[in-house]
């Protein structure tokens, strides 16, 4: 139990469906850049204080209450800033654009969570994100704009015979006028946003805690100089905003050349700025599609399926050709794959 009202809700229904519930909230982060550590607002912004854990794990404890279910706590701090924020800096560091959330669920929620459930006898885990399982099959959900599949590739396969997903069902305005005819306390809740378990926050100023400036130029595809920019680390492929090249026509992200410390801005519908296909690592299949298998693919959050063409390979390598050419695909990002509501696995892109 997170302390908002997806995970408020699922519950409140895991109850009312006979089984027996023990809310946890999980302790993750708290501080700044480095942790409790470094929790100073000059380096790392106000955002990093230590108190806003503390008010959703109330937030949590209050609906525990209201249910009147037992309410535990478990401290993954220090493995979640090794597995997850450190690698995160690694990753921007060598100029990829990791995804935290991904991270986070592979490790953190569907790894340490789970042992610790089988500690305490559990038999399934139950989370407040907006997907499906049916039958050993991790599903989308049925709401569309909500749907969180995208995060969920890398769950451990054995794990999620166990994983319950109580809203999966239901649209984000069913969720919240179900918590409020029940009355709980987080029915209103604003959603949170930004890094998983840090909160929204600058990324530029939260990287630049850990990660010096390199300044160097920005360049058109041509080799043309355009400006300045602030380190590599700081930009992500497709990225618009924060490139200060003054006036002309908006030019975006299509580039890192990091033998000349030179980033690659295009202006829009240039060919630098789309792939063809991408190779990717660290597969985990839910049903692995076979060599020249077509499916549907997704390389952000939120973006429209696209069709592809797939040739897994057994070392962990896929390689994804797209039907069309897809904008702004970044290293260290996930290709998702999807044949139809089913979803298949994912992969790191290279």
């Amino acid at each position: 139990m997170s302390g908002g009202v997806d995970s408020s809700l699922s519950a409140a229904l895991l109850l009312e469906q006979g089984y027996e519930v023990v809310g946890a909230f999980m302790k993750n982060w708290s501080g700044g850049a480095e942790g409790p550590r470094c929790a100073d607002p000059e380096q790392a912004g106000e955002s990093f204080e230590e108190c806003g854990w503390k008010e959703e794990r109330r937030d949590a404890m209050r609906v525990a209450a209201q249910l009147g279910i037992p309410f535990v706590t478990f401290d993954f701090e220090k493995e979640y800033r090794a597995l997850v924020v450190d690698e995160m800096f690694r990753a921007y560091a060598a100029g990829r654009t990791p995804n935290p959330d991904v991270l986070c669920n592979r490790f953190v929620k569907f790894d340490l969570f789970v042992k610790e459930a089988d500690k305490l006898g559990c038999d399934f885990v139950a989370t407040g994100h907006y997907a499906r399982v049916e039958d050993g099959r991790l599903l989308r959900a049925a709401d569309e704009n909500k749907d969180q599949t995208y995060f969920l590739w890398a769950v451990p396969p054995a794990a999620l015979s166990r994983v319950l997903f109580p809203v999966g069902h239901l649209t984000k305005l069913e969720v919240r006028a179900e918590a409020e005819k029940r009355g709980l306390s987080t029915a209103g809740k604003k959603d949170s946003t930004g890094i998983c378990f840090v909160g929204e926050v600058d990324m530029k100023a939260f990287l630049r805690a850990r990660i010096p400036d390199v300044p160097g130029n920005v360049v058109s595809p041509d080799g043309e100089v355009l400006g300045r920019h602030d380190g590599l680390s700081f930009y992500t492929i497709g990225q618009r905003h924060g490139l200060d090249l003054g006036g002309g026509p908006a030019r975006y992200v299509a580039a890192k050349r990091r033998e000349t410390n030179e980033l690659v801005a295009a202006e829009e519908g240039h060919p630098s700025l789309f792939r063809g296909e991408v190779e990717a690592a660290e597969a985990n299949w839910f049903r692995q599609p076979e060599l020249g298998a077509r499916c549907q693919a997704r390389i952000r959050h939120r973006q429209p399926l696209v069709g592809c063409i797939v040739w897994p390979e057994d070392n962990g390598r896929v390689r994804v050709v797209f039907n069309e050419p897809q904008r702004g695909v970044s290293s260290g990002q996930s290709v998702v794959l999807y044949d139809g509501e089913d979803v298949l696995g994912g992969a790191v892109i290279q």
